[in-house]
């Protein structure tokens, strides 16, 4: 079994990795650089689905994968605050379409606006914290919660329930 994964990103592969060997020990997993089609930071739902979406569709069709997989990060406002939390969707070769989100944590005020107005949530963190990619380590997650969780459980959570229409 050939799937596709729509980001080169080692966190997102990782997240794939720790649930599809649970499942599917011997699938062959694949990470590509293919456009997500929406803004490096995706805002609201909708276009984070969107990006989760083509990234899935994309990777599967470039590799003529058995399933393609996308996971995208973003935010969205909500009664408490902006949100960030993610999508994870599954395009299987035969059609088959499963989607489903992360858990999300609010943003700090000073954060979210900054987000707000424009800034790429990714390297806002890497100069807060002073490091470099941060969204290939623990990403914001693990930054805010001082370690408490890290970006890949927190995709890998989502990858789980995507996949689960196709487990059998």
């Amino acid at each position: 079994m050939l799937l596709a994964i729509g980001s080169p990103n080692p966190v997102k592969l990782a997240a794939v990795r720790q649930v599809v060997a649970q499942v599917w020990p011997t699938a062959e997993l694949v990470g590509l650089d293919v456009p997500s089609g929406v803004s490096a930071m995706p805002f609201g739902a909708d276009e984070c689905l969107a990006g989760a979406r083509n990234r899935a569709r994309a990777a599967r069709e470039v590799l003529d994968g058995d399933m393609g997989l996308g996971l995208e990060g973003g935010v969205e406002e909500s009664a408490v605050g902006l949100l960030l939390g993610g999508w994870v969707v599954v395009v299987h070769r035969d059609g088959r379409e499963s989607a489903a989100n992360t858990a999300r944590i609010p943003l700090p005020p000073a954060i979210a606006e900054r987000v707000r107005a424009g800034a790429e949530l990714g390297p806002l963190m890497d100069e807060l914290v002073g490091e470099q990619n941060t969204k290939q380590k623990g990403g914001a997650v693990e930054i805010l919660t001082h370690g408490l969780v890290n970006r890949r459980d927190v995709f890998a959570t989502a990858v789980a329930f995507a996949l689960a229409p196709f487990l059998e």
